[in-house]
C-alpha cells in the first residue's frame, strides 16, 4: 500500500454508531472512507456496520481500500459487526479495542459521534499529552459540529487545566486534504508531560 510523505499508512477513525439526524453526516463519512482509500491510506475503525462507522467502512471498501475493524465480542454477538470487512479483529473489551486500534494506526481523527467518539478522541489526546505517543490527533468538522468541544478546550486553557501547547495538539480541519497536510507537518512538542497544566 502506498503511503503519503509522513508515512500515514493507516488512520484510526472515531465516529458514531448512529447516523445522526442529518443525512449529510453519513454521506461525509462515506466520502472520507473513499478518499482515504484513494490516497492509499488504510482505515482502522470500530468494526461496526451501523451509523457513521458503517458508512465510513462502506466508502473505503467500495473504493478498494484497506479496512481493519476492531470490535468487542459483546458487540459482535449483538449482530453489529460489519460482515463485509475482511480484516475484522474481535477483542474481549473496549480497553483492548482502543489499544489495538491505536497500535495499528499512524494518527487519529474523529468524525461526528456521541460519547464513545468523544471518549476515544479524548483518550488519544490524553495519551499524546502524556508522551505515550507522538501521533497526530484531529477532527474533521465541515459543519461546526465540534465547536462546543473546541470551546471547552479553550476554556480549560483559560482556567489553567490545559496548556496552550496541549490544546494545539488537536488539529481541526474542514476537509480531508487540509487535515492530511497538517498531519504530515505534525511534530509533537518535546517535554509535553513536564509542562502539563
Amino acid at each position: 500500500m502506498a503511503a503519503d510523505a509522513r508515512g500515514l499508512r493507516r488512520l484510526c477513525v472515531f465516529c458514531g454508531a448512529s447516523p445522526g439526524r442529518d443525512p449529510a453526516h453519513a454521506a461525509f463519512a462515506r466520502e472520507v472512507g473513499a478518499a482515504l482509500a484513494g490516497r492509499g491510506i488504510g482505515v482502522v475503525y470500530g468494526g461496526g456496520r451501523v451509523g457513521l462507522m458503517g458508512a465510513l467502512a462502506d466508502g473505503a471498501l467500495a473504493a478498494g481500500g484497506e479496512v481493519i475493524g476492531v470490535i468487542p465480542r459483546g458487540l459482535v454477538e449483538r449482530e453489529l459487526a460489519h460482515g463485509g470487512v475482511p480484516d475484522l479483529r474481535v477483542v474481549e473489551s473496549l480497553h483492548e479495542r482502543k489499544a489495538l486500534m491505536a497500535s495499528l494506526a499512524d494518527g487519529f481523527v474523529a468524525l461526528p459521534g456521541g460519547l464513545g467518539t468523544l471518549e476515544e478522541l479524548a483518550e488519544a489526546m490524553s495519551w499524546a499529552q502524556l508522551d505515550l505517543h507522538d501521533k497526530p490527533c484531529g477532527v474533521l468538522d465541515p459543519t461546526g459540529y465540534f465547536e462546543p468541544l473546541l470551546g471547552f478546550l479553550d476554556r480549560a486553557v483559560e482556567e489553567g487545566f490545559l496548556t496552550r501547547e496541549h490544546r494545539e495538539l488537536l488539529v481541526v480541519a474542514r476537509d480531508l486534504d487540509d487535515l492530511l497536510a497538517r498531519f504530515e507537518a505534525h511534530r509533537a512538542p518535546a517535554g509535553r508531560w513536564e509542562r502539563s497544566g
